[in-house]
């Protein structure tokens, strides 16, 4: 490798972005031999390990309590928190063995999942997960503030999204209509570039790493006002942009 090349841009792992996904996603869908539930609300991460709350009246608790491990199946989708075409970013999807979970209280059924399967799915591929990995992962600091820090972008900083537009290489921006928040990580925004019959997506990093939100203005402003050379990575043309 020439020494002259530039080092890799530094990005989450595919563990790490799905931890984050689940921290994010407002439900998921639970899947068990004769039982679905659409989960809102009911699930969470707690030492590497995805636990959902079930009523305990349901039919679903009622066999697991019965049954003591059922094979399972959790699918969770990452949906873009502002107005775009396309708004599906990934999807995560786990299958393994559900059991109740100790000190199980009546008011609630919690149970846990441990995965023998872990998949993140995205706009250009399908990545197998290592449990292991997946459990030893961490979210992203940003990740439970993320939809509210970007809804917030698009809809009261138009001249900020004007701004940051200006640090994508011109070329890219041709015939562009509209540039959006598409997502948002400790290393950098991805901006949604919106053509007339397609959209593409740019990621400007951070001069750093963040650690948590109240840094964002901050790495924002040092893009803007050219203390860091913000890189703009391509993150590719999305003519469809579907997942799954």
């Amino acid at each position: 490798m020439s020494g002259n090349q530039p080092a890799p841009a530094p990005a989450a792992t595919p563990a790490e972005r799905l931890h984050s996904l689940l921290v994010a996603a407002g439900s998921l869908s639970l899947r068990t031999p004769g039982h679905r539930a659409e989960l809102i609300g009911r699930h969470r991460l707690a030492s590497g390990r995805l636990i959902v709350e079930l009523p305990p009246a349901s039919c679903l608790a009622r066999h697991l309590r019965q049954s003591g491990e059922l094979a399972a199946l959790v699918e969770a989708t990452d949906l873009a928190p502002v107005p775009i075409r396309d708004r599906i970013r990934a999807r995560a999807t786990l299958t393994g063995w559900l059991t109740v979970a100790e000190g199980a209280a009546d008011a609630e059924l919690p149970a846990v999942l441990e995965p023998a399967t872990v998949e993140l799915v995205t706009a250009d591929t399908t990545i197998p997960i290592d449990p292991a990995e997946f459990a030893a992962a961490r979210p992203d600091p940003l990740a439970d503030s993320e939809a509210d820090l970007l809804c917030h972008l698009n809809d009261h900083h138009p001249e900020t999204l004007a701004r940051l537009s200006r640090l994508v290489p011109p070329r890219r921006l041709h015939g562009v209509r509209q540039v959006r928040p598409l997502a948002l990580d400790r290393f950098g925004i991805v901006l949604r570039l919106e053509h007339p019959g397609h959209d593409s997506d740019v990621r400007l990093r951070f001069p750093v790493p963040l650690r948590s939100a109240d840094q964002l203005v901050e790495a924002i402003e040092a893009m803007l006002h050219g203390s860091h050379a913000a890189a703009a990575s391509d993150d590719g043309d999305r003519p469809g942009g579907r997942v799954g």
